[in-house]
């Protein structure tokens, strides 16, 4: 059996897979460009792919019909054409539920970096601009007995409650498609139309997916929904939010800060308006990267590539 998998992942799962067939891998530190993903991915069983990959008609052509399993190294799945695989009768896997925690741990350091300045006022200690103590230096947001608004309280969303619910004693707003009990039971949580989550939240952290429904949901109109004392924090996709609106909305005073993982495009433009607000944190896509998360995204994403090959049923396949 020939694999593909298009960046060094952890050993734990490299070995794995070099275990149970012949694995081409890519070691550059960039994505493959397209012409050569297409390729390489010529003759394969099998392939490990990342989010930077579009896997799609075209690279399901490209692979050939013995393509037996696309296997991403990622909960989410929005570059794979998932109907297309299924019409082929390819199955897709994924790596839900091993960077809950890490991710959730990321949601609340941007939350408080964003919401302390911390970022701005390091800045400022390195360029030697801190002349002392300041009556009305750096001034933030509190967070106990605050009000966090949660957009998708599923896995991650709800891991990120618990913590400020528990940690800062918060009040807990959530919008989904559907109603989380747990939640509901646990953390006193209220699930809230979208417009009035906005408008009565103090910190709104989003978790949901990638869709067409999802797709620049926080807007201009939106950010002009939320308090002007409001923290906006993506650690989902870059594409929930529009640049542009979020970039004004900072600027102009309509919420306080942003605290980003993740932004569109990745990485982000250098002329990009946000990178000039001191008010905007932004990291680069780290959320799931500590050694427990990335070990286990690699065992799982491992597991589901062998269990395709074998024709077997996916560890964890895309639902």
């Amino acid at each position: 059996m020939k694999v593909f998998v298009t960046r060094r992942i952890p050993d734990v799962g490299l070995t794995k897979i070099a275990a149970a067939a012949e694995m081409d891998l890519w070691e550059d530190r960039l994505p493959p460009p397209r012409e050569e993903l297409l390729r390489r991915v010529v003759g394969c069983h099998g392939v490990l792919t990342l989010l930077t990959e579009t896997v799609d008609a075209e690279f399901f052509d490209a692979a050939g019909p013995q393509l037996r399993v696309v296997s991403n190294f990622a909960v989410g799945y929005n570059n794979i054409d998932v109907a297309e695989a299924r019409r082929r009768g390819i199955q897709v896997g994924h790596t839900p539920g091993v960077l809950t925690d890490a991710t959730a741990d990321m949601a609340v350091t941007l939350m408080l970096a964003a919401a302390r300045r911390i970022v701005e006022s390091v800045d400022d200690v390195r360029a030697g601009k801190w002349l002392t103590w300041e009556p009305l230096g750096y001034i933030g947001q509190d967070l106990v007995g605050r009000t966090l608004g949660i957009v998708g309280m599923g896995r991650i969303g709800t891991a990120v409650a618990r913590r400020c619910r528990f940690g800062w004693n918060m009040k807990i707003l959530y919008h989904d498609r559907h109603a989380n009990e747990e939640a509901e039971r646990e953390l006193a949580a209220k699930r809230v139309s979208f417009d009035e989550l906005l408008a009565r939240s103090d910190f709104v952290s989003v978790h949901t997916d990638l869709n067409e429904t999802t797709r620049g949901l926080f807007d201009a109109d939106a950010f002009s929904k939320m308090k002007p004392t409001a923290v906006f924090v993506n650690t989902a996709r870059g594409p929930i939010h529009r640049e542009a609106d979020l970039a004004e909305a900072l600027r102009n005073g309509s919420i306080f800060a942003a605290g980003l993982d993740v932004t569109d495009p990745e990485p982000i433009s250098p002329d990009s308006p946000l990178l000039s607000l001191p008010n905007c944190t932004i990291c680069p896509h780290i959320a799931s990267a500590t050694v427990s998360s990335r070990n286990g995204m690699a065992d799982i994403a491992a597991d589901n590539l062998i269990a395709g090959l074998r024709g077997e049923p996916l560890r964890c396949p895309v639902p």
